[in-house]
């Protein structure tokens, strides 16, 4: 086991990373800019090394800088979290140069999946069904015109890399496909580094399901069951659950066993996720794989028991998983609410600034991630997501229930945040009765995607 880890991330999953290594007995080296000085990870870590200015590219993805951190402080492991540097597998090479463990997927794991296309094509030859699309990367508007003609509109253009919802584009005629074509080309680009975009049917009224995984280096893989993530905006997940409402045991069993098939196929290691979208006739395709530590990761661990950052650490210690499959079991029903600092009344605009009175709502079966206080800035220059609200019942309508009396019980005064939009969410029928797809909350703000 490791003695010392660099947690080279900030925000919930940095102190989220630091309380996992405690518990495991392992000292923890926290990276910050200079806007994260009065952080909370900055404080509970047992090291802390300002890296840089406020802006990401001077910080948070300063590589030289992380590794100079992490040489200083003699650390044997460094894990990414996600966002940030999580994906890179040029980051993952260094830390192996020198002699550090990046805790996550091998290097060659994260060059195939980090290529969306080639992942695709990695799991139909896996057997996996995928969606129908471009044979490769897409090179000019004239190609995608025909591609778009053979698929038959409404087609969505996606960036080769990356993921959060950046560089897509769905497009319902000509006219639209070239304007979102170049759309979607230059997002990729400035989020990514790459312009390279493809092209994909549009499955209409989908739900968004994924599974979890942990696999060792020793070709053991177990899936710990799915997440339904239907409800997001603008490709941007809002509130996820496990299980699913929409899937059944035996529909579970065949996705499972799919999802196991296609990962040790590419002899998968670590933590990863496997994402899908399922069509109103309960078929569903493979979408893509996220080699990392997801940012719903709690509602797995609500429903089975199972620490997956502890499991990630262990694994990249050189532990054999000591899981087969039928020891993962699913408890009660989780869900979970990303609390952003967005004004939902103003086109969710981001709403950096001070908080000033601050209250977590507590109780039985009640998990909150965070690393506000009363008395944080908000600093602009980092995704808004201000907390994670998990709550976890012994069925979904106990959940829903709990997480109703939990979001009245939480303040975040006086900034603008997403809390009366959950409200809202949660007093809507059609949630309520599971009856949504991915263009639910479209619908119920009346927004049309651009």
């Amino acid at each position: 086991m490791f003695s010392k880890i660099l947690i080279a991330n900030r925000g919930e999953i940095a102190l989220r990373i630091i309380r996992a290594c405690k518990e495991l007995g392992i000292r923890t080296v926290a990276i910050y800019s200079e806007a994260d000085v009065n952080s909370l990870h900055v404080r509970f870590a047992d090291e802390a090394i300002c890296i840089g200015g406020p802006q990401s590219s001077v910080s948070y993805l300063n590589i030289p800088a992380i590794i100079s951190a992490a040489e200083i402080t003699d650390v044997e492991a460094i894990h990414p979290g996600y966002g940030f540097l999580a994906e890179n597998a040029h980051f993952s090479e260094v830390c192996s140069s020198c002699n550090i463990k990046f805790i996550g997927p091998t290097v060659e794991n994260m060059n195939l999946v980090g290529d969306k296309m080639a992942a695709k094509v990695a799991m139909k030859k896996a057997g996996l069904s995928t969606i129908p699309g471009s044979e490769g990367k897409v090179k000019d508007k004239d190609e995608a015109l025909k591609i778009a003609k053979r698929l038959k509109y409404p087609v969505i253009i996606k960036a080769s890399a990356g993921g959060g919802g950046r560089g897509m584009r769905v497009a319902h005629n000509d006219i639209r496909l070239v304007s979102a074509f170049y759309m979607a080309q230059n997002e990729a680009e400035a989020a990514f580094g790459t312009k390279d975009v493809y092209i994909e049917k549009c499955i209409e009224r989908p739900r968004h399901i994924e599974f979890q995984i942990l696999a060792d280096e020793y070709g053991r893989l177990v899936h710990l069951g799915e997440r339904d993530c239907t409800v997001q905006r603008r490709h941007q997940k809002l509130i996820e659950e496990s299980p699913s409402p929409a899937l059944d045991s035996k529909l579970r069993k065949k996705m499972g066993e799919a999802v196991i098939k296609g990962l040790k196929h590419i002899h998968y290691v670590n933590a990863g996720t496997v994402e899908f979208l399922l069509d109103k006739n309960m078929d569903f395709y493979f979408m893509e794989i996220n080699a990392r530590i997801q940012v719903e990761h709690p509602v797995t661990e609500a429903v089975t028991g199972i620490d997956l950052i502890k499991e990630q650490i262990k694994i990249s210690s050189g532990e054999k998983l000591a899981l087969n499959q039928d020891d993962i079991t699913f408890n009660g029903h989780a869900i979970e609410c990303r609390i952003n600092a967005e004004d939902p009344d103003n086109k969710f605009m981001p709403c950096p600034g001070r908080i000033e009175n601050y209250h977590v709502p507590g109780g039985r079966g009640i998990r909150v991630d965070s690393h506000i206080y009363t008395g944080y800035d908000i600093p602009p220059y980092y995704d808004s997501m201000l907390a994670k609200l998990i709550v976890h019942g012994k069925n979904r309508q106990e959940a829903i229930f709990m997480m109703q009396r939990a979001l009245d019980e939480f303040v975040i005064e006086p900034i603008k945040t997403t809390l009366p939009f959950h409200k809202r969410v949660f007093s809507d029928q059609a949630f309520i009765q599971g009856r949504i797809d991915t263009g639910y909350v479209d619908k119920l703000l009346g927004e049309q995607e651009v």
